[in-house]
């Protein structure tokens, strides 16, 4: 903590993992989304089980669990966490949306957003490389948290926006 700060910088200005070791241990959750666009015939296709690499969201729900638990691996100076729970759920926006939620919970001393952000990330890239021979022009985003609890920070909601 340089002048009692969190920050990923140390005295001289360099880069440095921040330093949590005086922060109270909490129960922390969070909640991401991503949207992948896809055509109706796309998305009928994951739905009904006739894409030929398989069940699309069976293997899109483990991508995003593995990828929230190796966060800390991809993103730079973000911490190793225990996580103790990781959900990831699927919903249909119109013919031609697939939204996916991801919800990363911990005990701990700093936050899982980038675990929830994270695991929607790399579900919707599974996703889209699954489906890919079929259509590769799919746009994945806006990715964004939409809730965040616990910590010293306190809770974050993301204000109503539609999908």
């Amino acid at each position: 903590m340089a002048d009692g700060k969190l920050t990923h910088f140390n005295e001289q200005g360099r880069a440095r993992m921040v330093d949590v070791t005086d922060k109270d241990v909490t129960a922390r959750a969070a909640v991401a989304e991503t949207i992948v666009r896809m055509r109706p015939e796309t998305l009928e296709a994951i739905r009904s089980g006739r894409v030929g690499k398989g069940d699309v969201l069976a293997v899109a729900q483990v991508a995003g669990i593995m990828a929230a638990k190796r966060t800390a691996e991809w993103i730079p100076m973000c911490h190793p966490l225990p996580l103790t729970g990781i959900d990831i759920q699927f919903r249909e926006a119109g013919n031609d949306r697939l939204i996916i939620e991801a919800t990363v919970k911990t005990t701990g001393k700093t936050g899982v957003e980038m675990e929830a952000l994270t695991a929607v990330s790399a579900a919707a890239l599974t996703v889209y490389d699954m489906c890919k021979a079929m259509q590769k022009d799919m746009e994945i985003g806006p990715t964004r948290l939409l809730r965040k609890t616990g910590g010293k920070s306190g809770d974050y909601a993301r204000p109503s926006e539609q999908a």
